[in-house]
């Protein structure tokens, strides 16, 4: 996707979130929404990181979702940068003990005043952080309230099928005495 006509930059950590974080962008692709990945660390590359922010900006990202474990301030400071809308996606990291808990509470424990909606851990958190930034876009961009209207049919529709898969199944009903 190129920056030009991305509505959405999605950043990282580092390249092992990748793997969570493609949830993010299958999702939005699905939804036909443009968007741009790159990785970019709080800690480690935050020069980088706000010229990302600032170029994409001008460039008319309208949401940033960031994807990041343990410490997990990208979200917080891309926030402190933009007034843009942030999604946080806290994620499991393979050398923290924590299971993802530690990214959770840094994501989701913000100063009044910079909010970063933050979801749940994990490749769940990584696809509701798409849903949820089309749904932010579907108020300026309409074609993508059909969309979210088509998601949400197919997940009912989806769940329906497994039922009358479970209901043809033979079960026992009598007890064993």
């Amino acid at each position: 996707m190129d920056a030009q006509t991305s509505l959405v930059l999605v950043l990282m950590g580092s390249d092992s979130d990748y793997v969570v974080m493609q949830e993010t962008g299958n999702t939005l692709e699905w939804f036909g929404v443009k968007y741009k990945m790159l990785i970019a660390s709080a800690h480690k590359t935050p020069v980088e990181t706000v010229e990302y922010i600032r170029t994409y900006e001008d460039e008319g990202v309208e949401v940033f979702i960031c994807g990041a474990g343990m410490a997990a301030h990208l979200a917080g400071v891309v926030a402190s940068y933009t007034l843009m809308p942030v999604i946080g996606v806290p994620l499991d990291s393979t050398v923290s003990p924590l299971s993802g808990i530690d990214a959770m509470l840094s994501t989701l424990q913000m100063p009044g005043g910079i909010p970063v909606a933050t979801m749940a851990i994990g490749k769940a958190g990584a696809k509701n952080a798409a849903i949820f930034a089309v749904q932010i876009l579907a108020k300026k961009h309409s074609h993508l309230q059909l969309r979210l209207q088509e998601y949400r049919d197919k997940l009912r529709n989806d769940l329906i099928r497994s039922q009358e898969k479970i209901s043809c199944t033979p079960r026992v009903t009598e007890t064993l005495g």
